[in-house]
């Protein structure tokens, strides 16, 4: 929601006055200088929405603001033109509206589309996050990064590295939305305080890794060439793609990276496949560089890889990962029930890489159980027990 200052107006009247902390004001008009706000100019507030209201008979601003728990002032700032004592009967004015109520859709067939439109939403509602391209898939489709948080601790997620395994993407995209609501409206998450958080940890989260092959699983064929004939050979003529796991060139993104590749590569399969295949070489694929190049950027202390499925935590390498992984993989098994395991025959992964370069915790993540792609009627279950690891990756 967009407020016009008034002369003698400060941010800090502005976080009394619609009950937003100050810092998520800051954060949301990072171009403006605080010191010195000129008058008629735009401040976006975080936490609201903006509504039309045609005046009816007997209406005031304070009646208006009342009804919604707000002072009279924040119906002036939000319409700078109009007088409030002199309204008119049809006149059409903008109501602010406190959202408390999630705008994350989350219960569909969470495609790129689904994606798009629920972060654009966000965007709106909370402009103090931070959104980012980190780069493009083989078809051409941006890779979203959110970030959330002003914090030397910083934490990165990702979902949807495979195809079919696509509700790791709504799982990530409900709780960035609970986790905003909690900090706007002063709020917790299963009695956990969140607005200390956005202080301590700077939250990465790239929800969809590979979005074309999220789409080919849940839409079927690309319409585009050589896409669409491409995929079929590779699929062997069958339009069920639902045990599709790689990306548009079927290379299966968490076998790309340069940890012990040449191991799994000899495990095959030797050419483009629905699933398996590690490529011709490490990181060969647009979508594996994008966070490898995000990754090196970043400096995240850790980092959790939510896949499924199986209900068990991967989170050691060749024995590189630090002490400090065990401590947090136990919390994280605590939490959600979930089995942890060190190691397994497995290769290349992202946090193989992660614990590899960095020496830091890296996580895989198997949400539920089950025949991937798990059905929309485990995601209750899924997400909460999701929950507890997602909040552990925040106060451990």
């Amino acid at each position: 929601m967009i407020i016009s200052v008034r002369t003698g107006d400060s941010l800090w009247y502005y976080s009394q006055l619609f009950n937003i902390p100050l810092q998520l004001i800051l954060d949301s008009n990072p171009t403006l200088n605080p010191q010195q706000l000129v008058t008629g100019q735009s401040v976006q507030i975080p936490g609201y929405m903006a509504t039309s209201y045609q005046i009816q008979p007997g209406d005031t601003f304070w009646q208006l603001a009342t009804a919604r728990n707000l002072p009279p002032d924040a119906l002036i700032l939000l319409n700078p033109g109009v007088n409030p004592s002199q309204l008119s009967i049809g006149q059409s004015i903008q109501l602010p509206v406190r959202v408390t109520w999630p705008v994350v859709q989350p219960l569909r067939e969470y495609d790129y589309d689904a994606l798009v439109s629920d972060l654009n939403r966000l965007v709106s509602v909370y402009p103090f996050l931070r959104y980012q391209t980190i780069g493009s898939t083989v078809m051409g489709k941006e890779i979203p990064e959110i970030r959330i948080g002003r914090g030397p601790k910083r934490v990165h997620i990702n979902g949807s590295f495979h195809a079919n395994e696509w509700i790791t993407t709504p799982v990530l995209m409900r709780f960035i939305n609970e986790y905003l609501l909690a900090l706007t409206n002063m709020g917790n998450i299963r009695g956990l305080v969140m607005a200390p958080f956005y202080d301590t940890t700077t939250l990465s989260v790239v929800p969809m890794v590979n979005p074309d092959g999220v789409n080919l699983v849940i839409r079927g064929l690309p319409e585009r060439e050589p896409f669409r004939s491409r995929v079929l050979e590779i699929n062997r003529g069958s339009l069920d793609f639902s045990g599709w796991k790689a990306n548009i060139n079927g290379v299966d993104l968490n076998n790309q990276f340069p940890a012990l590749w040449e191991l799994e590569a000899e495990q095959g399969p030797f050419q483009p496949a629905p699933r398996d295949y590690p490529g011709t070489a490490p990181l060969t694929e647009p979508e594996s560089q994008a966070m490898a190049n995000l990754t090196r950027d970043s400096d995240f202390a850790r980092v959790l890889a939510f896949h499924t499925q199986g209900k068990v935590i991967y989170w050691g390498f060749q024995g590189l990962e630090p002490p400090e992984s065990e401590t947090l993989v136990w919390e994280f098994a605590r939490v959600s029930g979930y089995q942890p395991i060190r190691t397994v025959e497995s290769y290349a992964g992202y946090k193989d890489w992660f614990i590899q370069d960095w020496r830091r915790p890296g996580f895989t993540v198997e949400l539920g159980r089950g025949v991937n792609p798990l059905p929309l009627t485990q995601f209750e279950e899924i997400y909460q027990e999701g929950l507890g690891i997602l909040l552990a990756s925040l106060y451990m």
